[in-house]
Formats: structure tokens, C-alpha cells, sequence
């Protein structure tokens, strides 16, 4: 493998298909020390595509994590609303925003998940009022990701540390399709794919959606207005973006008070530096009225203490398990990857582009449609080779969509 040669294919992916950086607008790259390497690379090219500037927002997690051993507790229910204004400044000026993500699943599995949650809260909480421009679309945003040491030791746990890094990155590569001779390619494909399940789901307007597997069997309704999406989307002024890269969903937004049953996650949750394994949850009237887990049951209770949103669905994917990330034979230990190996829910806020004409309603409309709102959106895989979806139309009719954990058609 030519590590060299594959980023650059990786950063050129990222910029064109990814962000589809155009001239003039300005790019946003989060990221941590670990992800530096990928980092420049991305910053060259989206220098050469005719960025007006890019802005880095580095992170370190030795850093992180002094904060949560070493802070005060006043630390935890405060988080700087310089940052906020900042990221709204650079959104408002034609700015988009690029993650590169290199984490370590449980960086903070030591630490007391309370003080954790609060962290999180008082972080969503500040950014909420500018979470409505990568919600509707207005900033194009790309989410991607690159081994570190802790990640590939965690996937790999049996090799040496060159080894196992060296072997995600392969895996890596071949989920986002770097792979192939020509990755900017294999994405139009690739994205016409996907439109293809997104348009069949949109002109047949299902009421529901029943699921079926082992510690499954649940009825979601799907909201007033709902609008599939998959692979890339539109931004408010006509540009197509593909927030997650590898993404192999489609998804919308099922109706807030309407699910109703059990729900068994299929893989572990790697959330706010902890693992959650063997859970699940039972709904009624779209609330979790239950829930279990074998490993972080604290992480899901804190979870859904967040707000009242928390507790109900934002978000119902179709992924059948015959797709490249499954194949792979590996369980990432993230969401990122995880999730487009698998059916997935998300509980938490709705995205507004998940509705028709989604980005032009107001939050109350929304909800009304029977969309939700919180603080949080955090994805949990459900699917497998176990899992069989039956689809309701308005009029009764019966269309199976997945039998042993594949679409049908």
C-alpha cells in the first residue's frame, strides 16, 4: 500500500466530492494532532481548488482529557461562546466546514460519566443556535475519519501498534473507495446508487415501517412530509456536499410520538469517550419508556437525560449488510463507519432536510410534522443479517423492503 499516494487521493476526495469546495469559499478544518498529516494535505487542496482561506481548529486529546482529571467543576457547565460566535461568523461569511476525525473510543473511560454528560449538555446547548446551518443546509459539512494508534489498537487489539494502524488504514481506505483507481469517480457511482433507493422510498410515500430481528420487532411511524435522503445533498445554494464519507444510507425522519416496540442494538456505541455494548431499548408513543445495557448503562442513561427530546427518534437508515463497510468483517468501534454497515437509528434532533421543504419550515412546523427536536443525535446500529423491514402504504398495501438484512430489489 502506497500511504503516500492514498492520501492524497483521500485529501482530493475529501475537498472536491466531500465539501465540494468551490472558488472563493472559505473551508473550516477541524481536527486533532493525530490528524495532521491528512490535515495539510487537505489544506493544499483546497488552496488549489481556490479557497478564499482555511481556517484549522485543532484539538489534542492529552488535552481533552487534562480537562476532565484536572478542571474545576465550573468547567463542565461552561463552554466559551466566543467559539460559537466565531463558527457563526465564518458559516455566515461563506465558510464550510471539514472533520477529520482520528479518535480514540475510550479516551475518557475513566472518567466520571456525569461530569461528562454535563460537558456535553452545556456544549449543545451553546452550539444549538448555529447547528441550524449544517441542519438546513445553508454550510456544506463533511465528516471523515484516519486511524489513530488508540483507534487501530481498539479494531485490532492483537497487533503492534505499526501493524494494526497500517491495517485500519487499509480498511479505511476501502470503505471510502480510495482504493480504486479513480475514488472521485467511484463516488458518482456511487451516489447515483443511492439515489436510486432514496427516489423508489420518496414516490411511494410509505405511512410506516415495521422491523423484525433478534430483540426487534418495532413499528415506526414515519413523520408528516418525510424526505429520503442519500449519498450527496444539496446545499441552499444548489451545491451537492456528502456530509459522511463512506456513507451508505438513506435515511429520514420518523414521527416523534408514533414508534412503538423493542429495539436491540446489533454493535457496540463508542459516545463521549465510552463504549456502550449490548443495549437496547423499548418504546411507547415514541418515548424510550425502557432501556438496557450490558456495558454503559450510565453513558445511555445520561444520554437521555440531555433533554426531553432525548428520549424520542430523529432519525430512521436503511443500510443492507451486503455493502462494503460490512464486508470488510470488522466492527470499527465508530459511529462513522459502524453505521454504514448497519440499519441505524438516531436518538435526538430530526434533520430539517429530512422533510420536504424541511430547511424553509421553522422549528415549529417541524415538530407539528412530527419531526423532533433536542440537544443531541447520536446514531445506534440495529441492522444485520437477521433484520427483515416490511413497508405499510397509506392504503394498506404490504411492500417488503429487506429480507436477511438486504434490500430485495
Amino acid at each position: 500500500m502506497d500511504l503516500e499516494k492514498n492520501l492524497e487521493k483521500y485529501a482530493e476526495l475529501a475537498v472536491k466530492v466531500g465539501i465540494n469546495l468551490q472558488e472563493k469559499e472559505g473551508l473550516i478544518i477541524a481536527g486533532n494532532t493525530d490528524t495532521l498529516p491528512l490535515v495539510r494535505k487537505i489544506a493544499k487542496k483546497a488552496y488549489e481548488a481556490g479557497a478564499k482561506h482555511v481556517e484549522l481548529l485543532l484539538d489534542d486529546d492529552d488535552i481533552s482529557l487534562m480537562r476532565y482529571t484536572y478542571g474545576k467543576d465550573f468547567v463542565f457547565d461552561d463552554y466559551p461562546q466566543w467559539k460559537v460566535n466565531a463558527l457563526e461568523e465564518m458559516y455566515k461569511d461563506n465558510y464550510h466546514h471539514l472533520i477529520v476525525k482520528a479518535p480514540n473510543p475510550e479516551l475518557l473511560k475513566d472518567i466520571d460519566g456525569e461530569i461528562i454528560a454535563r460537558s456535553q449538555k452545556s456544549s449543545s446547548k451553546a452550539m444549538a443556535a448555529i447547528s441550524k446551518y449544517r441542519m438546513t443546509g445553508f454550510t456544506k459539512w463533511t465528516i471523515i475519519a484516519m486511524p489513530s494508534t488508540a483507534w487501530a489498537k481498539s479494531v485490532f487489539p492483537e497487533l503492534d501498534d505499526k501493524v494494526a494502524v497500517e491495517k485500519l488504514w487499509e480498511k479505511v481506505f476501502a470503505a471510502t473507495r480510495i482504493d480504486q483507481e479513480d475514488p472521485v469517480k467511484a463516488w458518482e457511482l456511487h451516489d447515483k446508487n443511492l439515489k436510486k433507493y432514496r427516489n423508489y422510498l420518496n414516490d411511494k410515500e410509505f405511512e410506516k415501517l415495521v422491523l423484525k430481528g433478534p430483540g426487534t420487532d418495532l413499528e415506526v411511524y414515519l413523520a408528516e412530509g418525510h424526505f429520503w435522503m442519500g449519498g450527496s445533498k444539496e446545499s441552499q445554494s444548489g451545491c451537492s456536499y456528502v456530509a459522511n464519507m463512506p456513507t451508505e444510507e438513506v435515511f429520514t425522519t420518523p414521527h416523534k410520538l408514533k414508534v412503538n416496540g423493542k429495539l436491540k442494538a446489533t454493535k457496540p456505541l463508542s459516545v463521549n469517550g465510552k463504549l456502550v455494548e449490548n443495549f437496547g431499548f423499548e418504546f411507547k408513543d415514541g418515548q424510550v419508556v425502557d432501556f438496557y445495557a450490558e456495558k454503559g448503562y450510565e453513558v445511555i442513561k445520561n444520554l437521555l437525560e440531555n433533554d426531553e427530546g432525548a428520549r424520542y427518534l430523529g432519525e430512521i437508515a436503511l443500510v443492507q449488510d451486503d455493502s462494503p463497510i460490512s464486508n470488510t468483517g470488522i466492527l470499527f468501534n465508530n459511529t462513522l463507519f459502524d453505521e454504514n454497515a448497519s440499519c441505524h437509528f438516531a436518538l435526538g434532533k430530526s434533520y430539517a432536510y429530512a422533510m420536504r421543504n424541511g430547511s424553509n419550515l421553522s422549528q415549529e412546523e417541524l415538530i407539528a410534522k412530527g419531526a423532533n427536536d433536542s440537544l443531541i443525535h447520536v446514531d445506534f446500529m440495529v441492522g444485520g443479517p437477521e433484520l427483515e423491514i416490511t413497508a405499510y402504504e397509506k392504503d394498506g398495501n404490504v411492500v417488503k423492503l429487506f429480507e436477511k438484512g438486504n434490500w430485495i430489489f
